[in-house]
């Protein structure tokens, strides 16, 4: 007998649509260790869009430790935290943490995505008021949907649309990335704190972009701007970005991480992450809190690609943190220039909607204490070509399919 129709809607029509957009994402095959020099489908490139800001994703001694955490632990944890999964080194590194970032505990999650979700959905159930800049993490965004809270979006770094928004109405809990992922720039928690404060709300801090990169020892934002730590200020990071290695934690006060012990669906639902990777973070951790000169370095990496880009008439976003988006507009001319950057073996993402607003796709560039004054100087000279070929009309020609789909967004 013939199948009869398919009740569930084309995908592959809708496949094509992303397509024909310019919205089509495909994966690239990276065959070298975490690195600016990176093979790309077997290809030599020089990478400028991994988040590994300080360079320790291959560092030795972080490798070391992951090695050595291995032996003495084996491969995985086996459990979740609250079963059998939860060992003396995830304990180390929960200690470790809390005392890094001034909170009296930290709590460890397998991703920031997780993190984000297990922290709002424990505080904020149906009908809580949670507020949070409309260009914050998806994940952000996601865990007040699932928490079916009553979600209201204030204007990017908009403090007093934000007391404004907030009017009377109680409201539970106020978050926001520290530092944005996809702009590069700062929240202000200065006037957040005071706001969330005034209100009696929960103020929660994405700040897996700052640690490492901003603050004293890579303490991250809250302390680039002087701010301690309170009892109504919750601190997320990753552990996958400037450390190196892999997971996320929340730091907070004690009554606040039991409670997310108790009531954290990702945290009590998931499984431990491997203990050599705690391990390894504490090790990683150290380096970030002594070795100031990759932060150094970072600033002057920054500095040189900013004025080349100012020289060349670049659009460049305000942003004074690794994260330096380029701005192209549609979809197409960031598609283009990422295709145009690849033909001369630089790997930059085209960052298009839904990830960012239609109409503000972008090339998200990102610096490494791990480049060097010649990495720089090689990307702005292929900036300068593309500027060129484009002025020329010759760069828009009609994006041709290849038969190796990894080499293409």
């Amino acid at each position: 007998m013939p199948l009869s129709p398919h009740p569930l809607p084309d995908l592959r029509a809708r496949l094509d649509e992303l397509e024909t957009a310019h919205l089509y994402r495909r994966r690239r095959v990276q065959d070298a260790p975490q690195q600016p020099q990176a093979l790309i489908n077997g290809r030599p490139m020089l990478s400028f869009c991994s988040n590994d800001y300080l360079g320790l994703a291959n560092h030795p001694e972080v490798i070391a430790a992951l090695q050595r955490g291995a032996a003495r632990w084996g491969v995985g944890s086996g459990a979740a935290h609250l079963v059998s999964g939860h060992s003396a080194a995830h304990e180390a590194l929960e200690e470790t943490l809390a005392a890094f970032t001034g909170y009296p505990r930290a709590l460890l999650f397998s991703t920031g995505y997780m993190a984000n979700l297990g922290v709002i959905a424990a505080l904020a159930g149906r009908g809580d008021r949670v507020c949070e800049d409309r260009l914050n993490h998806a994940s952000l965004l996601d865990a007040a949907l699932l928490a079916r809270a009553d979600l209201r979006r204030y204007p990017h770094a908009d403090a007093p649309a934000l007391a404004r928004l907030l009017g009377d109405a109680a409201t539970r809990l106020i978050a926001t990335d520290g530092v944005f992922s996809m702009d590069g720039d700062l929240a202000p928690l200065p006037a957040l704190t005071q706001i969330a404060h005034r209100a009696g709300a929960w103020l929660l801090i994405d700040d897996a972009h700052g640690l490492g990169v901003l603050g004293r020892g890579g303490r991250g934002s809250l302390d680039h701007f002087g701010l301690a730590p309170d009892a109504s200020t919750i601190l997320m990071g990753t552990l996958g970005k400037s450390f190196g290695t892999f997971g996320a934690f929340v730091a907070g006060s004690e009554d606040l991480i039991e409670t997310l012990i108790q009531r954290a669906r990702p945290y009590i639902y998931t499984t431990a992450s491997p203990p050599a990777l705690a391990e390894a973070t504490c090790v990683s951790l150290g380096l970030v809190e002594r070795e100031d000169w990759r932060r150094e370095r970072l600033r002057a990496l920054i500095a040189r690609f900013r004025q080349g880009a100012a020289q060349l008439g670049l659009p460049l976003a305000d942003s004074q943190t690794p994260i330096q988006p380029l701005l192209a507009g549609s979809a197409a001319r960031a598609l283009a220039w990422s295709q145009a950057l690849e033909a001369q073996g630089i790997l930059v993402s085209a960052i298009r909607p839904p990830t960012v607003p239609e109409g503000t796709a972008r090339l998200r560039i990102t610096f490494s204490a791990a480049h060097t004054e010649a990495d720089i100087d090689r990307l702005l000279g292929a900036l300068t070509r593309i500027l060129a070929d484009e002025l020329s009309g010759g760069l828009f020609r009609p994006l041709e399919r290849t038969g190796n789909a990894g080499h293409r967004l």
